[in-house]
Order: C-alpha cells, then structure tokens, then sequence
C-alpha cells in the first residue's frame, strides 16, 4: 500500500470535512447492524456518535458524562454494556493503552488496525496492520509460539502537533 493510500485512510491527522466522515461511518454501522442481525439502540447509537465526534479515543467515563448530560441517565453499566456491543460489532475499537474506546473509521471492513496515538492532542489513527500482524505471528512461530491476540499500538506527534514542537 502506498503512503497516498495509507493518509487517505487515516483522517484524523489530516484535514478534512469532519461532519461528512461522521455521515459515512455511521451509514456503515447501520448497514453492519442491519447485516449482522443486531440494533443500534438509542444509546448504543449515541455511545457512537459521542465517539465519532472527534478522532480520539475517550474513556467511558468521559462517554457516560456525555450521555449523563443528555438524559440517557449516570449508570456505569450502561455506558459499558453499550461500549462492549460497539466492540463486538466492530463498531467501535479498544485502544488498550489509553483504556479508552474509539470509533471504528472502517465498519464496512473486517479489519484489526494499528492505531497511531499522539500524546499531545490525544487524537488517534487507524492504520493498516496485515503486514505488521503477519511479520508478528511469523517471528513468533519461529520461536515456536501461537498468537492468539495482538494489539498494535504506537504513540507519537500527529502532523499538527509535531509542526507545533519544531517551533519550540
């Protein structure tokens, strides 16, 4: 995959109509739901929207002050019930280093991304992994051992902020 088509699948870092991204995701998880046999409830919909809003992962307690506001009520496991349905539709993704929760740019996809977080604005990419999976599971086979499970996760400085820290 080229660097072209890689940018072009990580909005977040980039400039872009925001409220048009949103749209299609959306449609997606609605399409996937629809497919996959399952509801987007009032909150289950909202828990997505909220972490659509913007291209970073957010915690659930943060999501559940968003809802709370809202009307949909302050009950933990409300916002967790809702957060797990996203995951296991792949709706939404765990970012495990964060222990946060953020929306899935690519629910038409079955996919397993990298996710590139930046410290300083805490927004967050999607990149594709297959090959780095792959070199992953063949390094670990090499030392006779399955993986059953991965996470790839690499922090650093989005275009914005690393433009901000050449100034300093």
């Amino acid at each position: 995959m080229s660097s072209g088509e890689i940018r072009m699948q990580t909005p977040a870092f980039h400039h872009h109509e925001h409220h048009h991204c949103t749209g299609t995701v959306l449609a997606e998880a609605e399409q996937r739901a629809r497919r996959s046999g399952v509801r987007l409830t009032p909150v289950r919909r909202r828990t997505l929207e909220i972490l659509l809003e913007e291209h970073r992962a957010m915690g659930a307690y943060e999501v559940l002050d968003r809802l709370a506001a809202e009307g949909f009520g302050r009950q933990p496991p409300v916002v967790y019930r809702a957060l797990e349905f996203l995951v296991d539709q792949g709706l939404a993704h765990r970012v495990q280093r964060l222990n946060a929760f953020a929306a899935c740019m690519h629910p038409a996809e079955d996919h397993e991304p990298a996710f590139l977080i930046c410290h300083l604005c805490k927004r967050i990419a999607e990149a594709p992994a297959d090959e780095i999976r792959a070199a992953l599971v063949a390094t670990a086979a090499a030392f006779g051992f399955t993986v059953e499970g991965m996470s790839l996760e690499a922090t650093g400085l989005c275009p914005d902020c690393s433009e901000g820290n050449d100034a300093r």
